[in-house]
């Protein structure tokens, strides 16, 4: 491909490591240097946790596989400062349209707002962002990336997993870590040896993907064609890369559809000329909707495609593994670095579960509406979808992509909501604020861990001292936000970081009860309270984090705040 090279890293990919630091003993191993492996690198470098990351392939994977990533994604690129280098790959606020066999359109996805900072939907390129991501790796020097190494085994033990490592020249190494996270994909040795169970279906329909370098249209439309005849795809991603995706047909074999006169006929009704399109890679695929019956044993985790898989017609493969390797990224750090007690890891499986299964049957679902092979079948989907598009509440439904499920904890790492209109369990807004130093993002602003956001108050004066002191041992950052009018004009405590609201965030303040809100590094709200509230709740948080008791961190942090 011209002009998209991978970017060149530090990590040469022949390297195999010596793995000699500090007697062959690592805080974290993580199989897979895929986006949710690197993404978790990223996360607990940041925080000073010693991580080796061990893959079996030679080098990072070169073609491109995810196309969609939204603004929850971006907002954890954000959180480990690597956001603008992903935004160089990406093309924001893309338009999705389904069409039936006869071009009409059946439904518009074109999200606008920007609640958490960032456009709902994004066109991207993976490859590209995956060496983004472990570029960023060289910045953490307690993080190192080993390629040509499998993992052949593990075994737990109470205080440590030792790994058995196996070299590309059948050298076996062995490594102590305090945990090993598996990010190793659909067909994980990790979930495997982890001895758990796989459950849903795999598609009997094959799928074949076409990525198109200097894209024969040249516009930034993408489409879902729902035809009976032969359903496909057309999206438009980065970088002038085009990709179709057309459904096989049961008589079709895999040698047919590796034949250039095979792949000619398919591209024949989008490109006047077929023949002269330059295809980067092309392969055939199937769906999957499956779940692992537990995402951890013990010291042994697994996330991303490991933990779970599902059909491509949300994009939401790709994102969903980065929710886990954000949820799980900072659970690993407080417990490493002996914030939180090992309770807190039970938590990663109960918050997951339930939105990775709510988008797997929203992706299956879809796919399912899409590939309709009957005729009859496809006219009345049709009749409904044109309906279904008159109607206004039903098409913002659809258009500002309300029907995707967003997280919301009921249990877990927080103080359950006392009412269905409680923020806690959800994530929080991210609006544009005023500080001293100019306008920035919110997270920006926070920083990267924990933080105590207070409506006009001083934190200090609401919290009592044996909250403030759990506060300060923990590392949050306390916050006081005030109309950006009184920015500079109301004296706060040297601790107190003052955020000028621009008017966002006295909006959402504006249709909630509570005026205290207690932010989890994922941003996700752990509690709630009024301001006379705000310490008892704090007790009650502690206990849902299973604080170790109030310490100062004692390793280096890298924060992007």
């Amino acid at each position: 491909m011209r002009d998209v090279e991978i970017p060149a890293v530090t990590h040469e990919p022949a390297d195999v490591p010596q793995l000699d630091t500090a007697g062959g003993r690592v805080d974290v191993v993580v199989v897979g240097a895929g986006p949710v492996g690197l993404t978790l690198a990223n996360i607990l470098g940041a925080r000073g946790i010693q991580v080796l990351v061990v893959d079996e392939r030679a080098a990072l994977i070169d073609y491109p596989r995810g196309v969609g990533i939204d603004d929850e994604s971006l907002r954890t690129f954000q959180s480990i400062g690597l956001a603008a280098q992903v935004q160089r790959h990406t093309i924001p606020n893309q338009i999705l349209r389904f069409v039936n066999g006869k071009g009409r359109l059946l439904a518009e996805i074109a999200p606008s707002g920007r609640d958490f900072g960032w456009p709902k939907r994004s066109g991207f390129v993976q490859p590209l962002v995956d060496a983004e991501l472990l570029a960023g790796l060289v910045r953490h020097a307690s993080v190192e990336v080993a390629w040509q190494l499998r993992m052949e085994s593990y075994e737990a033990g109470g205080d440590a997993v030792t790994v058995r490592l196996q070299g590309p020249a059948s050298e076996v190494r062995e490594v102590r870590a305090r945990y090993l996270v598996g990010c190793d994909g659909g067909r994980s040795s990790t979930r495997q040896l982890l001895g758990t169970t796989f459950d849903g279906t795999t598609s009997s329909t094959r799928w074949v993907v076409v990525d198109i370098e200097n894209d024969p249209l040249g516009s930034p439309n993408s489409y879902v064609g729902a035809d009976p005849a032969r359903p496909f795809a057309s999206i438009s991603i980065a970088h002038g890369i085009r990709r179709f995706e057309f459904m096989v047909m049961a008589d079709e074999t895999d040698e047919q559809v590796e034949r250039p006169e095979f792949l000619h006929r398919l591209l024949a009704p989008f490109v006047p000329r077929p023949a002269e399109v330059h295809i980067i890679r092309h392969r055939v695929y199937t769906h999957h909707s499956r779940i692992a019956g537990t995402f951890r044993k013990g010291r042994v985790l697994i996330a991303g495609d490991a933990a779970h898989l599902m059909p491509v017609w949300q994009g939401q493969g790709y994102n969903s593994g980065i929710r886990d390797a954000m949820n799980l990224g900072w659970k690993l750090a407080a417990v490493v670095a002996g914030h939180c007690g090992e309770d807190l890891l039970g938590t990663y499986d109960a918050e997951r579960r339930g939105h990775a299964k709510a988008m797997i049957d929203l992706s299956t679902t879809v796919g399912r509406i899409i590939s309709i092979r009957s005729r009859p079948l496809a006219w009345l989907r049709d009749r409904v979808a044109g309906a279904a598009s008159l109607l206004p509440s039903l098409k913002r439904y659809v258009v500002e992509m309300r029907f995707k499920p967003m997280p919301r904890y009921e249990s877990g790492a927080i103080v359950p909501a006392a009412s269905p209109q409680s923020p806690v369990g959800r994530l929080f807004i991210q609006p544009h604020v005023e500080t001293l130093e100019g306008t920035v993002l919110l997270d920006d602003a926070l920083g990267t861990w924990f933080a105590v956001l207070c409506w006009n108050n001083d934190p200090t004066a609401i919290l009592d001292d044996e909250a403030l002191h759990m506060w300060r041992g923990l590392g949050a950052r306390l916050v006081a936000i005030v109309p950006k009018e009184q920015l500079g004009r109301t004296a706060f405590p040297p601790e107190v970081l003052v955020v000028g609201d621009l008017g966002r965030l006295k909006t959402w303040f504006d249709t909630h009860t509570e005026s205290v809100v207690f932010l989890r590094p994922d941003r996700c709200v752990a509690a709630a309270s009024i301001a006379q509230e705000a310490s008892e709740v704090s007790r009650r948080l502690a206990n849902a984090l299973a604080l170790s008791g109030p310490r100062r961190a004692t390793v280096e942090v890298t924060d992007h705040g």
